[in-house]
């Protein structure tokens, strides 16, 4: 098997080659052979054949081939050596020697016993020494001068050659050190190059610099070892050549010119090389750049692309031509500013296809990619001016039209005013109607300036801008122009036939109710235009305020008709709702003005650095949800409101309709305070600046974030004087509605305004229902189970508290102390404790105090004493809380008169004499009904579950009262706690305290009066009720009992339903008998003593006794207690 046999290298037989018994001198025989010189080496003999043949192969592979194939001249100098070694030596080169010989030249032994045997031997021995080659015994170095010239020998043979053996081996080495490293460089280089040849072009800007990049680390690499080689073999032919320095005449012998050449031809490849691989990698470098110029192009052209198609978009968003002159020239601003922020959106596309039509010069290879896209650029460019330019041209138009129209209205306005200004009674006098009929006829002739001509050249000339709703205002304007231009025609034939004959004297009328207590606000073009012209405002102003003094003095005793009047309340409501739809669309273009001027900025990379950190992710803080207020208002109810424009008294249903609405201002309030600390950290920040600057505003931003606060308490104002001028009307009440839910809407943002400031409560507020009222209060308590020293103090030290009263709670809070300005002054407020309305029950008067009530839960267990204000909080206060306790209330009696109303459907009722049971079952019903629809009586409402409370301890039995009696005292009492649990007791033996009794009537849901008050001051126990459930007969009947109802004691009965005419149905479980029962039968059956401390019933488990005697005892041990709520 055939084998690669590397070459040797001097390094790797480098301590063989130090032994120096063979070396190669440099020197050559007369025909150019190598001379290889052995030289007396005692250890000869001893040299490893494998050593031995290294060094020969090693040093026969030095010289050229050419020289090799003449043959090697070999010089044995055994001049100190034995014969016997010298034939030895002889025998083992020509056996092992690798290449061819020439000659061999053997200087014998020189002592004479040597000599002799040398000579002996090749005498008798010749034939041993026969070899392909001469072998030629000298006996002295003369001889071998003639064979080889002394330029040719070392200084050990004689010679004159110079030859430093430690010297040759570094530079042997060294020379082969550098052709590997040569050798190495070309590899290393070539791989290189094929790994930058197979490099596939990366598709995005961050791969392609990031393979620019590595190429360039590489080829700098390469580059540095190329340097490095470089300068090795120029200092190593400088070692080479350094003889020659030295000593001018020396020459260098061949083997030394051999390794001169070697070195020269070896740096002359390395340099051929570095030059192949710059002229590469200049070409892949280049292809490189331009891929990183193509990449980068092409990632800005999406992203300018992407900006042209945004901006494209935003312009086909400016559909809308404006609803009035105010809203154009904010719309022509917009746009202006709009183009102005797109200029540098502009201006980057035109720069990207400049640096494109660039590349295409420079010879590009993907030209024929970068074209297409620049011309792409110029054409979006070229489209987006020209849409901006079409829509600055409708723009124009719209605010052209809507200056025709406004200076109609405004004419229109004047011409009432004008109207409503001449004084009735000097038009009386021919000489006050024809200067009248003067004015009106100067007046119209200003007409031809500025009414509406021909509505269709108006359609016409603005057809392009003409919207629908723009249709329709235009249509208005012209109607009121020929409505007003009628009534001038009107009072102009009225004038005429006064000027021409005088009637007798009438009593003069004025045009307007004695209501007139406002001047009308013009529309805010017409407040704009005032600024310039005082005449325009005393116009407006003086005559509409003169007629209103004029109708006030000859009200009492005119007689005018009644079409004058409502022509002039009918003025009066179109100017308030004049002013109503101008401040509405003032107030809308304000609110787009501030989302597109400062909330659309924050979002603007070309506004990104003037924005200071602590805004970043803050836009929502800073604006709160006006965006969704400005949604509403100019999609919504701008619109609406422009429906009502020719019946103002109407509007009340705009409102009405749109209420819910309304509730968004709630959440928008409740973040000022966020948005007013924010903006007085960053109100400094150079965006607001900025912002304020592009928008020319006077104010700061916090103006018009105050706004929508401002909007909707400016709603109630225009209500009422709206409604004041439409008490004769269809909408009056529609006016007065919408006005309640409008200071509904104030009162609830101002209460939520509070709320939020409340700390310290775990739970979620939202679960306690509606916040109906919140106030502060001074609070006493006086709890029973209470320290007493505690209680004491209680009593004369009260405590400030902020209450809260929502549908299920009422929260006691501590304000805390103010700080900060503006929003931020608000206070807070620390939660303290909260009692569940289902467990509440209140005290209207507290003695000594009219300011004072009570508020109190679990039996009076805990009371709190509560002092308001003034009366009339507490009033309001007492109020809220009764209509709280009886919704509750009524509540649960629904719910059990209906379960009693499905029982009822499955039970027969008795028929009296001459009524048949079906009328009996339907006036039944009927009462059932009845009863549920009374919110405040408490005889249809029997909980199966309530308990009632006993007679306080001491007081004298008393016949109960009549019903009308329980019903007038149960609407004073109301809680929606139970009773106290008697779980334990026996019977109903729990009494209460005389001191702890209420000073005055109180309200609780959840039981019937028994002890109220007033029953305790009369020293008589309340009226007492039957209710449905089960009872044990303890005493039995002792007088007997009707026929189809036998009782007796131990049975067990079950109250079922009240009937008609008193009756009871009642079902004897022990006997399985039941009947109908009068009541007063069913009393004395059930509880005879008179005595008796109550009656109540539980669907499981009832307690009654009754006096000493006892009458009914509880099945169970388990008392149950109501709660409206769940248990």
């Amino acid at each position: 098997m055939h084998r690669d046999i590397s070459p040797l290298c001097a390094a790797d037989i480098q301590d063989q080659l130090k032994k120096r018994f063979a070396y190669l001198s440099g020197g050559r025989g007369q025909d150019g052979s190598p001379v290889i010189t052995f030289p007396d080496y005692p250890a000869f003999s001893d040299v490893p054949d494998k050593e031995f043949q290294n060094v020969m192969t090693y040093l026969t592979s030095i010289p050229s081939l050419q020289d090799a194939g003449i043959g090697f001249i070999l010089v044995i100098d055994r001049r100190q050596d034995k014969w016997t070694s010298v034939k030895a030596s002889i025998l083992r080169i020509a056996a092992s020697f690798p290449a061819n010989l020439r000659l061999v030249l053997v200087l014998r032994p020189t002592g004479l016993l040597q000599r002799t045997l040398s000579d002996l031997a090749l005498k008798f021995n010749r034939d041993d020494f026969n070899m392909k080659v001469p072998v030629i015994m000298l006996s002295s170095v003369p001889e071998l001068h003639g064979y080889i010239d002394k330029s040719q020998l070392t200084e050990d043979l004689g010679g004159t050659l110079d030859y430093c053996h430690t010297r040759w081996l570094c530079h042997r080495t060294a020379i082969e050190g550098f052709a590997l490293m040569v050798k190495q460089t070309a590899q290393m280089l070539q791989s290189f190059g094929t790994e930058l040849a197979e490099t596939e072009l990366p598709n995005d800007v961050p791969s392609t610099n990031s393979v620019l990049c590595a190429h360039t680390e590489k080829k700098d690499k390469a580059k540095e070892d190329m340097k490095l080689a470089l300068d090795e073999g120029r200092s190593l032919l400088e070692n080479i050549r350094e003889p020659l320095g030295k000593c001018g005449e020396q020459s260098l012998n061949q083997d030394q010119l051999d390794n001169q050449t070697t070195v020269q031809r070896l740096l002359d490849q390395l340099t051929e090389t570095e030059a192949a691989f710059d002229e590469f990698w200049a070409k892949h470098e280049q292809k490189l750049r331009q891929c990183l110029q193509l990449r980068q192009f092409e990632q800005d052209f999406r992203e300018v692309k992407a900006s042209l198609d945004a901006l494209a978009q935003k312009i086909a968003t400016f559909t809308d031509v404006g609803n009035s002159r105010a809203h154009a020239e904010h719309l022509l601003k917009d746009l202006a500013s709009f183009e102005d922020k797109s200029s540098a959106s502009m201006e980057r596309a035109r720069g990207l296809s400049l640096e494109g039509e660039q590349l295409i010069d420079s010879k590009h290879y993907a030209v024929d990619s970068i074209r297409p896209k620049c011309h792409e650029l110029q054409h979006l460019c070229e489209q987006f001016v020209a849409e901006v330019e079409r829509r600055r041209e409708l723009l124009s138009k719209s605010l052209e039209l809507h200056h025709l129209l406004e200076a109609s209205m405004k004419w229109c306005d004047q011409g009432i005013y004008l109207l409503a200004s001449q004084p009735v009674d000097k038009c009386q006098s021919q000489d006050g109607a024809e200067a009248a009929l003067q004015e009106i006829e100067k007046f119209l002739e200003t007409g031809a300036e500025n009414k509406i001509q021909e509505l269709s050249k108006i359609y016409q000339d603005y057809e392009s801008i003409l919207t629908k709703d723009l249709m329709e205002h235009v249509q208005k304007v012209f109607q009121k122009q020929e409505g007003m231009e009628e009534m001038f025609h009107r009072r102009q034939a009225s004038l005429k036939k006064l000027a021409a004959k005088q009637m007798r004297p009438v009593q003069p009328v004025a045009p307007r109710p004695e209501a007139l207590t406002k001047s009308p606000c013009p529309s805010p073009g017409s407040r704009r235009g005032s600024e310039n012209s005082s005449e325009g405002s005393g116009l407006r102003r003086g005559p509409y305020r003169r007629a209103k003094s004029e109708m006030s003095e000859s009200r009492p005793g005119r007689s005018s008709s009644t079409g004058d009047e409502e022509e002039g309340l009918a003025i009066l409501r179109r100017h308030v709702m004049n002013e109503l739809l101008d401040t509405e669309r003032v107030y809308v273009e304000e609110l787009l003005c501030v989302l597109e001027g400062y909330a659309a900025e924050l979002d603007n990379p070309l506004m990104a650095h003037l924005v200071s950190p602590g805004l970043q992710n803050k836009k929502d803080v800073l604006f709160g949800n006006m965006e969704e207020i400005y949604h509403f208002h100019n999609r919504i109810f701008l619109r609406e409101l422009e429906g009502y424009t020719d019946c103002p008294e109407l509007v009340g249903r705009c409102f009405l309709e749109r209420m819910e609405e309304f509730q968004i201002y709630e959440k928008y309030c409740q973040n000022k305070p966020r948005s007013e600390s924010l903006w007085r950290q960053c109100s400094d920040s150079p965006f607001f600046q900025e912002c304020q600057r592009k928008l020319d505003h006077k104010l700061s931003l916090d103006s018009y974030l105050l706004k929508p606060v401002q909007r909707i308490t400016k709603y109630q104002l225009l209500l009422k004087e709206m409604l004041k001028y439409s008490r004769s009307c269809a909408g009056a009440e529609h006016l007065q509605e919408a006005l309640s839910s409008i200071l509904g809407v104030l009162k609830t943002v101002n209460d939520s305004m509070h709320l939020i400031a409340v700390t310290g409560y775990d739970g979620n507020l939202s679960e306690l229902g509606k916040l109906l009222m919140q106030g502060s209060f001074s609070v006493w308590t006086d709890h029973k189970k209470g320290h007493s020293k505690v209680k004491d103090l209680a009593r004369f030290k009260p405590m400030q508290r902020h209450l809260f009263l929502h549908e299920k709670a009422v929260l006691f809070c501590k304000r805390r102390e103010e700080s900060g300005e503006g929003y931020e002054k608000a206070p807070s407020y620390s939660y303290k404790q909260s009692l569940n309305m289902a467990a509440v029950g209140i005290t209207e008067s507290v003695k000594g105090d009219v300011r004072k009530f009570e508020i109190w839960c679990n039996g009076r267990e805990e009371v709190y004493i509560v002092q308001a204000p003034t009366p009339e909080v507490k009033a309001a206060w007492v109020s809220e809380i009764r209509k709280v306790l009886t919704s509750q209330l009524q509540a649960c009696r629904e719910a059990s008169q209906h379960r009693a109303l499905e029982q009822s459907q499955s039970l027969p009722l008795p028929a009296p004499p001459g009524t048949s049971p079906s009328k009996g079952t339907t006036r039944n019903i009927k009462k059932l009904e009845e009863r549920k629809t009374d919110p405040l009586s408490l005889e249809g409402y029997v909980s199966p579950t309530s308990l009632l409370k006993p007679p306080e301890k001491g007081r004298d039995d008393s016949v109960p009262s009549s019903t009308s009696e329980s019903s007038a005292l149960s609407r004073k009492r109301f809680t929606l706690q139970g009773f106290p649990n008697l779980k334990g007791q026996k019977g109903w033996t729990k009494t209460s305290q005389p001191s702890e009794a209420p000073e005055d009537d109180g309200w609780s849901s959840a039981e019937e009066l028994i002890n109220s008050s007033d029953a305790e001051e009369e020293g008589r126990v309340g009226p007492r009720k039957l209710v449905p459930g089960k009872y044990t007969v303890v005493l039995g009947d002792e007088k007997g009992s009707p026929d189809a109802f036998a009782v007796r004691s131990g049975d067990v009965v079950e109250v079922v339903q009240e009937g008609d005419e008193g009756l009871w149905y009642v079902r004897n479980l022990t006997s399985s008998k039941e009947s109908w029962v009068p009541a007063s039968s069913l009393a004395s059956l059930l509880c005879t003593s008179g005595s008796a401390q109550c009656l109540s019933s539980s669907e499981q488990h009832v307690v009654c006794t009754a006096g000493r005697s006892g009458a009914l005892r509880g099945t169970g041990a388990r008392q149950t207690h109501l709660r409206t709520g769940p248990w």
